[in-house]
């Protein structure tokens, strides 16, 4: 989670906001290629160094075939990023086993995490305790309801919308976010969305304004790594909820986050992986002794192609609880075939 946005800062997202909305709506988006049981998206980001900078003062360019109407509205079968994991079951190491746990033995706090193979459906789990706080990490819950609210309102999704979601998942912008929180109905709209996806020991935060918590209360979300899973999948195989359209357009948002949020489960792989992913970071105590550092994601390259969703708490800093998941993340990756 990022510090509320400077009125600065807003002014000169609303004249980038303007210089987006008519380039989304006269732009295209994303082309799904199919090759045998994977599909690689062809994303074209065209986005100069500049823009990551603090002001926003550079516009977004992006190429596209898609208007924002389109993601709400395609159907959902025949066009999901990737197709649904073969029959084939084979065997298969756990990349959460002995490795793992030797390594998570030696960090201080708790650490849940969880990974799902696509090839052979395999879910493994590792870590055990209450649900933990998501930070930053609701951000996709958020677009994904707010995706799906479009879709089966069959209402279209506004430039200002692609706008937000842009800024929420790929800055992870705290006021982007609560803004699209208000929008899809705050906790209930959230608890709707997660209740059809089968999330259950996920609870959506009653505050956004919190007492005694300087930071956005929907940060204050809970969940587990199994959850999350769930969630991820959403995104990955045909889904009644979201269109095969929608799928690209949230994964693409995924996998263009600005590269100093790029770690946790995105660390120890070749540069050839492709790597959608969102991370969140929370101090949960005003002296930031005790930190919730979370990081999920979609996996493709030569190893396979997996889900995996990491949540720690009780870190006494924050770059500790990136080190604990981003080692973690490189021995998920060292035993996967």
């Amino acid at each position: 989670m990022q510090p509320w946005t400077s009125p600065d800062r807003t002014a000169a997202r609303k004249l980038a906001a303007t210089h987006r909305q008519a380039l989304w709506l006269t732009a295209a988006f994303a082309i799904a290629v199919l090759v045998g049981d994977s599909v690689t998206l062809l994303l074209h980001a065209g986005r100069s160094a500049d823009h990551r900078s603090a002001a926003r003062t550079s516009p977004l360019r992006r190429s596209a075939t898609l208007s924002p109407a389109s993601l709400a509205l395609q159907p959902a079968s025949s066009s999901s990023p990737r197709l649904a994991a073969s029959p084939h079951k084979v065997a298969h190491p756990n990349p959460l086993g002995n490795a793992a746990k030797a390594y998570l033995a030696t960090r201080a706090g708790s650490v849940l995490a969880a990974v799902y193979d696509e090839r052979t459906s395999r879910l493994w789990t590792l870590g055990q305790g209450s649900p933990q706080n998501e930070a930053s990490i609701v951000k996709v819950d958020i677009l994904e309801t707010l995706l799906a609210q479009h879709r089966s309102h069959g209402t279209e999704l506004s430039a200002s919308d692609v706008t937000l979601a842009q800024e929420m998942i790929e800055d992870s912008d705290n006021d982007a976010a609560t803004a699209l929180w208000g929008e899809v109905g705050g906790a209930r709209g959230i608890s709707a969305y997660n209740h059809s996806v089968g999330l259950t020991h996920t609870t959506a935060s009653g505050c956004v304004a919190c007492p005694g918590f300087p930071w956005p209360g929907w940060g204050l979300s809970t969940t587990t790594a199994s959850d999350q899973i769930a969630l991820l999948r959403e995104l990955l195989q045909p889904s009644a909820r979201l269109s095969g359209t929608q799928q690209a357009f949230a994964l693409g948002l995924m996998e263009h986050v600005t590269p100093s949020q790029r770690w946790g489960v995105a660390a120890g792989l070749p540069p050839t992986a492709t790597v959608a992913l969102k991370d969140g970071w929370l101090p949960l105590t005003s002296a930031g002794d005790d930190w919730q550092i979370n990081s999920i994601g979609w996996i493709s390259g030569s190893r396979g192609s997996y889900l995996i969703a990491v949540l720690s708490t009780g870190n006494p800093t924050e770059q500790y609880g990136i080190d604990t998941i981003s080692e973690l993340s490189a021995i998920v990756w060292r035993h996967m075939r």
